[in-house]
């Protein structure tokens, strides 16, 4: 402590010790392509942050407009601002492993779609990457036409939808949308990835990315290239396949589950991409953690800044529970963190969340009574 040689008011700067952990972005996406100007860029991530970043990089005079380009234009309609881009230029048939390696060394990505490309190969290239990755959420485009049947069945079973994601780290969406060309102002058909990476990004930032990415208009979208009546949407849903759909008040997300198996923890893409962002955020947030003493300050000073940080998002409406404890769990001790495991270097904390779950069935039951209850 300073020593004070006269009367007065004095002011010191005391470190708490505390180590703040900031939740990571949910909302930077990546699209992979064929950019109407084809060489422009080539196989190079580029990152845009309004529609017309892309046209200034991307497209060229009088060139058409391509799957990739309208995505970009309905990522920034419905609210999208930060976007990784990567023109595979005109020969490309099909997103292959060693595209998705050109966005391996960028940070901060969260969502990665491919407009467009609905082939097996693709699709699988995009979950494997996902699934090996464990930090991006994959938004996958069903291929057009078939029955309903076919859009509920894999495509391994000769049907069209992508098959079961680990830990569902993907979501697949139908039909696609009509929305006007800018380029030739024709009414045209385009895949929704783009459009609905720009509203979870939407959603994120209004709402929380513990909200479910649904019931919101798609901004764009003039028409679907099909119309899913209720019986279609049930057997999708049952699926986990999300349907776009025409309502009297404008075309909306109606749905929001992840591909997995429909009794999975991960069915829903908010529980999904919360838990992602939870991951990463404190995983970035106690890199100090490193070549510390492995005692029982470091292991509280674990469960005081992990605390915070899940008490912040518990406050926010992330996780159910009308108290702290019913929300969340933060260990970190000698019961997870052995002598063994002090000898090997290793401090262990377990953590337990109960994040929300979308309502998605609004049950009303009508009893019809002689007399008032």
């Amino acid at each position: 402590m300073a020593e004070y040689r006269q009367p007065g008011v004095y002011i010191e700067e005391v470190s708490s010790g505390a180590r703040p952990i900031g939740a990571v972005s949910t909302s930077t996406a990546a699209f992979l392509g064929i950019a109407p100007q084809a060489d422009a860029h080539l196989r190079e991530p580029v990152f845009v942050t309004s529609q017309a970043d892309f046209q200034r990089l991307f497209v060229g005079e009088g060139q058409a407009s391509t799957a990739l380009s309208l995505a970009v234009d309905g990522f920034f309609l419905n609210g999208g601002g930060l976007l990784w881009v990567v023109n595979l230029g005109a020969d490309a048939q099909a997103i292959a492993p060693g595209d998705l390696a050109l966005l391996a060394e960028i940070e901060g990505i969260s969502l990665i779609a491919a407009p467009g490309f609905t082939n097996a190969e693709s699709v699988e290239a995009i979950l494997a990457d996902c699934e090996t990755r464990k930090d991006r959420f994959a938004v996958l485009d069903m291929a057009e036409g078939g029955a309903i049947a076919d859009l509920a069945r894999t495509q391994d079973q000769g049907g069209l939808r992508p098959r079961n994601a680990a830990q569902g780290v993907a979501a697949v969406y139908a039909p696609w949308i009509e929305v006007q060309d800018h380029a030739s102002g024709d009414r045209v058909t385009s895949a929704p990835s783009g459009h609905i990476c720009g509203s979870y990004a939407a959603n994120d930032a209004m709402r929380g990315v513990h909200h479910a990415p649904a019931n919101i208009t798609l901004r764009g979208a003039l028409g679907l290239s099909r119309d899913f009546t209720d019986a279609d949407q049930a057997t999708l849903t049952s699926a986990c396949v999300n349907a776009i759909r025409q309502f009297p008040d404008g075309i909306r997300i109606w749905g929001a589950r992840t591909l997995s198996d429909p009794d999975s923890d991960w069915r829903y893409i908010n529980v999904r991409r919360l838990l992602t962002m939870i991951e990463q955020s404190i995983q970035l947030g106690t890199r100090w953690v490193v070549f510390e003493p492995n005692d029982e300050t470091l292991w509280n000073a674990l469960c005081r800044d992990i605390g915070s940080f899940l008490n912040m998002l518990w406050r926010d409406g992330a996780m159910m529970g009308s108290t702290s404890t019913q929300a969340y769990f933060v260990t970190c001790d000698a019961t997870t963190t052995t002598p063994t495991d002090i000898e090997a270097g290793r401090v262990i904390v377990d953590i337990g969340v109960a994040p929300v779950r979308p309502a998605e069935f609004l049950m009303i039951r009508i009893v019809q009574s002689a007399s008032a209850p």
